[in-house]
């Protein structure tokens, strides 16, 4: 599988107000944030944006993640844009919840699955495309199973597989890889020759 070029988030971390802890072994889940280094009443991105990165946020896949493409908002809600991050994927392999809540929905949305689990503090959090392993109304913990990455391009153009992951507040998009502010690794794709981010 041809990947393109990817750069370590190691080099925007301290842009982002991410930490470069190791990710934990797959399988066994971070035990938190680590003690912010922000000076007082600086804002992180994630709290200017509004979302709070609790102990309980953890990355949908296991292992390194690899942003296939990045978030990129439309100007206005009607206008085209990318609602979320495509991550790099092995058909088959789990997806996990990011955090906990309740499965808002598990199933089929325009010929995909999808599962939805909206979140204690409002958030709501969508993967897609997805072997749905959890019915709506399951409660879930951060880190539990909710599906397999079903095979297929549909969505991320010539790649086998991947996994959209989504998050929203309301009906506001947001970026969901501010809610991994507790040392994941993250690949993020490489700008051009011109300094322009990928299209």
């Amino acid at each position: 599988m041809l990947l393109p070029p990817a750069l370590l988030v190691g080099l925007a971390a301290p842009l982002l107000g991410l930490s470069l802890a190791a990710a934990p072994p797959p399988g066994q889940r971070s035990a938190g944030p680590p003690a912010a280094a922000a000076s007082p009443g600086a804002l992180a991105p994630a709290a200017a944006a509004g979302v709070r990165a609790p102990a309980a946020w953890t990355a949908p896949l296991d292992g390194l993640l690899l942003v296939l493409e990045a978030f990129d908002p439309p100007a206005e809600k009607w206008l085209p844009g990318h609602r979320g991050v495509d991550l790099a994927a092995v058909p088959g392999s789990p997806v996990l919840a990011a955090g906990g809540g309740t499965v808002a929905w598990a199933g089929p949305v325009g010929g995909r699955g999808v599962v939805s689990v909206l979140h204690d503090d409002g958030l709501r959090t969508t993967y897609e495309p997805v072997e749905p392993g959890v019915t709506a109304g399951d409660e879930i913990a951060a880190g539990d199973p909710i599906g397999r990455v079903a095979a297929g391009a549909g969505h991320c153009g010539g790649t086998p597989a991947c996994l959209h992951w989504g998050l929203l507040r309301g009906d506001a998009y947001l970026d969901p890889l501010l809610l991994l502010r507790d040392g994941v690794p993250v690949l993020l794709p490489m700008p051009d020759r011109a300094g322009r981010p990928p299209t």
